[in-house]
């Protein structure tokens, strides 16, 4: 019974939150030295049974001109009570993304260089052949372990 009311009480908390700023995006200027990203939209959302999920690593408004650090990113999804349900594919670079060499692999500590990408998250709970449960979910992006943006998806079965 504590369960249910825990998660009615964080459902209503997303609820009564109202960014001013679309989610990934910050107003706020990145100190030197640290590592730009964002976290983009996830596609088609409400998705079954797999989405995709837009991420950029480093300045890619300066189009990473001048950015050859690798960024170590992570990425996961969790359910309403802040549980990990997985952790998404690179899925390689996003289409408008040109290169000759496509990293591929989870995206757990993974080792990126400036980019725009998008990841895949095939709707299964991690380390089981199991469909999510229709709901809502959240997708954490860090970027060298800071954190980049989180948006919300929604599985509909």
């Amino acid at each position: 019974m504590f369960h249910r009311w825990a998660a009615l009480v964080l459902v209503l908390a997303l609820c009564a939150i109202s960014p001013k700023n679309a989610a990934g995006q910050s107003t706020q200027q990145q100190p030197r030295g640290h590592s730009a990203g964002s976290l983009g939209r996830a596609w088609p959302n409400p998705f079954n049974p797999k989405t995709f999920i837009a991420f950029a690593v480093g300045d890619t408004a300066n189009q990473c001109a001048n950015d050859r650090q690798q960024h170590v990113v992570t990425m996961r999804v969790l359910n309403i009570l802040a549980q990990q349900v997985a952790v998404p594919e690179l899925d390689g670079p996003a289409p408008n993304w040109v290169s000759n060499t496509s990293p591929t692999g989870s995206l757990h500590d993974l080792v990126l260089p400036c980019g725009a990408y998008q990841a895949l998250w095939d709707g299964n709970v991690q380390g089981t052949n199991k469909e999510a449960a229709s709901g809502t979910y959240l997708v954490q992006l860090f970027i060298d372990r800071q954190p980049a943006g989180i948006i919300r998806v929604f599985n509909a079965k």
